[in-house]
């Protein structure tokens, strides 16, 4: 319940809010680029072929690639606010911090779900680089980035 609440009011925040922050000029990343193989991946691998299976593992498989779109926002344009920029290594983290329970739970219980593993390492290799970014450009108000 506390997720579902905090999801909408998330998605509120963003539709009503926050609307007029919305840069539609630099937004220009084609979701579809990354919801099709998604979607597409998800059919072909899963651990069932049932309809919760599968929907499950898209959700698993598109957090992965969820944060390309904000990523490629940050380079396109080459700036980003600093809470941008917070909020991002926080969200970096928490999958870093992901990987580590991953490996606790391994060691600890033998449990591994390697569909949940593999997208948690892709999602953090996706994050290297802003990792790397943000180390070395400090805490400023506003940072200028330009992603290797």
């Amino acid at each position: 319940v506390v997720y579902l609440v905090l999801a909408y009011a998330t998605v509120s925040l963003i539709y009503f809010r926050f609307r007029n922050s919305y840069d539609s000029e630099s937004d220009s990343f084609r979701v579809e680029f990354l919801l099709v193989p998604v979607a597409g991946l998800s059919f072909l691998e899963n651990y069932a072929f049932t309809p919760l299976e599968i929907l499950w593992t898209f959700s698993i498989y598109l957090e992965s690639v969820a944060i390309l779109p904000q990523l490629f926002m940050i380079t396109k344009t080459g700036e980003a606010e600093s809470i941008t920029t917070h909020y991002l290594f926080f969200l970096g983290l928490y999958r870093a911090l992901y990987l580590a329970n991953w490996v606790w739970r391994y060691h600890v219980e033998g449990f591994f779900d390697q569909i949940a593993v593999v997208s948690g390492v892709v999602q953090t290799i996706f994050y290297c680089d802003f990792f790397y970014l943000y180390f070395t450009r400090g805490q400023q108000t506003s940072h200028n980035f330009d992603f290797i």
